[in-house]
This record gives C-alpha cells, structure tokens and sequence, in this order.
C-alpha cells in the first residue's frame, strides 16, 4: 500500500535503522523519493558507513525521543545484536552509551521539512513518547509504520493499546498487522472517511 502513494517528491523518514535498509532501499528504487535515516547506535553507524547506498539515502546518527537532548542507550545483551534500547534487559552485564536525540519536530525544521509521507519507526520503546509527542503536534504522516515493543525492557500490553487508541482517535487507520503482533501499518484517512468511520462505531455500539 505504501508504494502506491509514495511518488519522487515524497519525503520519509526512518528511524532505527540497525543494520538492515532494505525498506528504505526498495522505496528509493520503486519511487525515487528520498529518505531520511536516523540512528544513534554505534553498530550501526559503522555498518551505515561501510555501505555503497543510493545518493537518495541521507543518514544522521541521531535518536528520536520526544524531548531535544541527550538520553542512555541500554545495549543488547547479545553483543552479536545492533538494537539499544529505552531500558536495560533482565542479563545486562555491557555498559549503555549517552546519545544525542531529537523531537521528530526538530529534525523536520533542522532538515527544512513541513510534511512528512512516511515515517517508520523500530525503535526499541522509544515508540511511545514519539508518538505522544507527534500527536500533541500538528504533523501528520500519511504512513505511519510502527513495531511496538509490548512484553520488552518491561514494557506491557496496555501501553501499545493506548498508543493505537490514540492514533485511532487522531484519524489513522490500520492497514496491516504482522503474525508477531508487533508491526503496525497506519495510513491517515481523509476527515470524511473519519467522520464515516465514528457514526459507524457508534451504530455498532449502539
């Protein structure tokens, strides 16, 4: 669904990219838009670094919060793995790095954006502020694709049916959902559609 709407001037943003730009790639060679990539993880900045990728591509090594500063990165215990996250896990034994973060309203104004199309995010519980920050603003994505980390780094369900409820009340609407139950896809309906969409709740309710 997201190729279908994604032209050559549109703008996207990805955060958390690890070591794996195969989304973001495969947009850049369907579409020709240009992506915005973000992650502040020493792996993958130097896997970032040691890659041949599209001139489309543009990569900062900067974490996204809903706060402008600077937060702790818990690593993985398995230094085999590339994610750091929002809290330490049971087995942690490596030491966390203090990294530079931005409000997604930020990045937009330091890159000169006022929209954007797509924004992805994988982002090791980090997911929840973004979105609380993204909804308290004006800015609307048109996609909105998310892997919510429920039952990690002590996070629990009830925290990822509030933040689809939000996202819900604020006029997204889901269009996919993975086997996991973690990855959600949004698209952001037309306000008739939205309008549609409450009178039918209701009628169910009724």
């Amino acid at each position: 669904m997201v190729d279908g709407t994604v032209s050559r001037d549109s703008i996207v943003y990805s955060f958390g990219v690890g070591e794996d730009v195969s989304f973001d790639c495969a947009l850049i060679s369907k579409c020709g838009c240009q992506v915005w990539a973000f992650d502040p993880t020493p792996k993958s900045q130097a896997w970032v670094s040691g890659r041949n990728l599209p001139r489309e591509f543009h990569f900062a090594p900067i974490g996204v919060s809903a706060t402008d500063g600077e937060v702790t990165f818990y690593p993985p215990a398995n230094s085999e793995y590339v994610s750091y996250s929002v809290a330490p896990s049971q087995d942690q034994t490596r030491e966390p790095i203090v990294a530079p973060v931005r409000r997604l309203s930020t990045l937009m104004a330091e890159n000169g954006h006022s929209h954007i199309d797509v924004l992805k995010m994988d982002i090791e519980g980090f997911e929840y502020g973004v979105i609380g920050d993204l909804l308290a603003g004006t800015t609307r994505p048109h996609h909105l694709l998310v892997e919510f980390h429920h039952g990690l780094y002590g996070i629990g369900r009830e925290k990822t049916v509030k933040a689809v409820a939000a996202l819900r009340h604020a006029g997204y609407r889901l269009f996919y959902l993975s086997v996991t139950g973690r990855e959600y896809g949004f698209f952001l309906a037309p306000p008739e559609a939205r309008r549609w969409y409450h009178l039918l709740l209701k009628a169910v309710d009724a």
